[in-house]
């Protein structure tokens, strides 16, 4: 019994040590990365080894009032991505819609339109990105669309139209064709297939099923004394207001939900709980089959699925935060690391954090 105390008790020293090792190293990477605030986790499918969150709000007013806090929110930006999966995966343990659901089913009156490379694309087709939607990954592009009009969801429908009337992406090398917009689509299905908004879903899971604060685009476009982000502008690192005009309303089932870190970890938890097999908010053979049912992307994650490796990862930035979420099935460890920064800079910092903080808990 004394044995088993005291190696209890050098484990808590130990990771202790590694966790005071670990802020040092985050906030030294956080200031050479230009990064005015950090926010990182390690955790297990049922505990939270380590979360932090570090530096400021805003790069132009450090103060007591713009301190970093455990509440602040931060932009997922792609990694919605895996919520919207998600959400799909509930639906179809619901019995509300298939993975193989075919798009044309749900929307007849759309076929005549549209363009006949389309006609057999599914569910799953679009949240694995393999059905060649156009990619609208640019600002560029969406500078070229006709104004559309009416509620969220009416606009979203609108520009699904729009974009099953153009010729499909060329075949690339991968097995897949990366597409913000393909979500756009696969959410009007899921629309459809409940009766409900993208919106009204996301909080019926996130805040109602499992308890999560979320919001919709940037923090402070909310709230001024949230975390602001920040991108280079005139070749000058500046803080970007929440009124910018810079929205992502026709793609927000890709990429513009916010979350503070302790919720977000607590929806990776889930993921991470389902892939080691047990039982949660969702089945595990549902969990793993957004995770790996596709080989290299799947519903929302990028994968390896091989004898040696199992992992699942995701990066998300609209060019003024960046979230990155590395998920190590077999080692039952997941890492969160959030930025209100996109630089060059602040990504060779936040890969070196990364590698720190796999190496403390590997």
């Amino acid at each position: 019994m004394r044995r088993i105390l005291l190696l209890c008790i050098s484990t808590i020293i130990y990771l202790s040590s590694n966790a005071q090792q670990l802020k040092k190293s985050a906030d030294s990477l956080r200031i050479a990365g230009e990064i005015p605030e950090l926010s990182y986790a390690i955790l297990t499918s049922d505990s939270v080894i380590v979360s932090r969150v570090i530096g400021f709000h805003k790069s132009t007013l450090k103060s007591d009032d713009t301190r970093a806090l455990p509440e602040d929110y931060f932009h997922l930006g792609s990694n919605t991505k895996a919520i919207t999966g998600y959400i799909a995966g509930y639906l179809v343990e619901q019995n509300k819609i298939s993975w193989s659901a075919k798009l044309f089913a749900l929307f007849p009156e759309w076929k005549s339109a549209a363009n006949p490379a389309f006609y057999d694309v599914t569910l799953a087709d679009l949240l694995s990105h393999r059905a060649r939607i156009q990619p609208y990954t640019s600002g560029t592009e969406f500078q070229l669309l006709p104004k559309f009009t009416g509620s969220k969801s009416d606009r979203r429908k609108e520009f699904a139209l729009f974009l099953l009337h153009n010729n499909p992406l060329e075949k690339n090398a991968k097995s897949y064709n990366y597409s913000n917009a393909g979500y756009s689509i696969a959410a009007c299905m899921l629309e459809q297939a409940s009766g409900k908004t993208w919106e009204e879903l996301v909080d019926e899971v996130l805040n109602k099923k499992l308890g999560l604060h979320y919001m919709f685009g940037w923090p402070n476009k909310s709230a001024t004394n949230q975390p602001w982000g920040h991108w280079m502008e005139n070749d000058k690192f500046v803080p970007v207001p929440g009124n910018t005009d810079y929205n992502l309303n026709l793609i927000e089932p890709a990429g513009d939900i916010s979350m503070p870190i302790a919720d977000y970890v607590k929806f990776i938890q889930s993921n991470l709980a389902g892939l080691t097999g047990k039982p949660g908010f969702l089945k595990p053979q549902t969990i793993q089959y957004l995770h790996y049912g596709h080989p290299e992307y799947a519903i929302g994650w990028l994968n390896t699925n091989s004898a040696q490796k199992h992992s699942s990862e995701h990066a998300g930035s609209a060019g003024t935060f960046y979230c990155y979420t590395l998920i190590n099935k077999d080692k039952n460890l997941a890492y969160v690391i959030m930025a209100n920064s996109a630089t060059d800079k602040a990504l060779d910092s936040i890969f070196k954090l990364l590698e720190k903080m796999v190496r403390s808990a590997e």
